[in-house]
């Protein structure tokens, strides 16, 4: 087969029936479970997988969980409605803000930020994201990332972050993720259903997801998936097109953020394609010629595939035993 857009065509109609004969297996044979819980989010990973659980286990027994805090766009919510609506299925919302203040996520984030920025204040309408470098195709440049605030007349303001300041902050916000896999086994457990991961192989792959968080999840449905492929898959499930055409962002930050401008570093299209290309050994100049780009380009994307992926190997990592454990402890 040559090397091009195509060899990322699915065929959505038997990747769903592969997909709703081994989520019921799974979930009622293995697990002994009945039924599915997913977060929403309204966005196109979510979507696609509500979808999917509603087809297999029929709309009543899954449960949407819409989770927002006060730092999410209130778009989702309402797409996030949109789509349990259309499907049958009962939307559940839960305001994860007060468990977030109680952890101090917003206290500890904020304060690594005023470490960089002294001036950022949350309370007098400044904004911040943290963000990586743009431009992967052009720079061999390293996955360092900045902070961005965003003043109450609208400048953005930009510092690299030092190491210290970077860890507080990812480690402030990934009590949002953990929070809301906790409140996602609670439903489930007072159901007996499991808990259905939105992550696609863009995510998982190359780590954009939390340890225990959004990875921490009974069944991961759509992590063998491109992101171009789950658009496949979402439009031949009937996702409504608001969904499909929205862009898709973190929502992890007060600032608006796209998970381009986050963490990717290219659009999806490109990526996906360049990814496949790296997985399956095409040839550094057939990939540039077939891509319109410059052999350099694929080698700078290749390495940051590569850095990514590599450094983000512990996340996906189960718990791990160790050898004679016990015996190690009795002694």
């Amino acid at each position: 087969m040559n090397f091009g857009k195509h060899v990322l065509d699915i065929d959505p109609a038997a990747e769903t029936e592969r997909l709703i004969t081994a989520l019921r297996h799974t979930v009622r044979q293995v697990f002994r479970r009945s039924g599915a819980v997913v977060g929403v989010s309204g966005g196109i990973d979510s979507s696609t997988v509500l979808a999917l659980c509603a087809r297999a286990f029929g709309p009543e027994r899954v449960v949407a969980i819409m989770m927002p805090d006060k730092d999410s766009d209130p778009e989702s919510e309402r797409l996030a409605r949109m789509l349990a609506k259309q499907y049958g299925v009962e939307a559940i919302l839960e305001d994860m803000t007060p468990a977030l203040e109680g952890f101090g996520c917003y206290a500890r984030r904020d304060e690594a930020i005023n470490r960089v920025f002294p001036e950022y204040d949350p309370a007098a309408g400044y904004k911040a994201k943290i963000v990586l470098p743009p431009n992967v195709l052009e720079e061999g440049t390293f996955n360092v990332f900045s902070v961005t605030i965003i003043t109450p007349d609208g400048e953005a303001k930009t510092k690299r972050l030092p190491t210290r300041e970077f860890l507080q902050i990812v480690a402030a916000s990934n009590f949002k993720q953990r929070s809301r896999m906790s409140m996602l086994y609670y439903h489930a457990e007072a159901r007996n259903y499991a808990v259905i991961g939105t992550s696609n192989k863009d995510e998982h792959k190359h780590g954009f997801l939390v340890k225990f968080g959004d990875g921490g999840v009974d069944i991961q449905l759509i992590a063998h998936l491109f992101k171009v492929q789950v658009y496949q898959l979402a439009k031949y499930l009937g996702v409504p097109e608001e969904i499909q055409r929205r862009t898709p962002t973190s929502d992890t930050y007060p600032a608006h953020q796209t998970q381009e401008e986050f963490f990717f570093r290219l659009p999806f299209e490109t990526m996906d394609l360049l990814w496949y290309a790296q997985e399956n050994n095409v040839p550094i100049p057939e990939v540039a010629q077939v891509m319109g780009l410059t052999e350099a380009q694929v080698q700078h994307a290749f390495a940051d595939f590569t850095s990514k992926h590599r450094t983000t190997e512990y996340i996906r990592m189960p718990s791990v035993i160790l050898p004679n454990a016990k015996e190690n402890v009795l002694k």
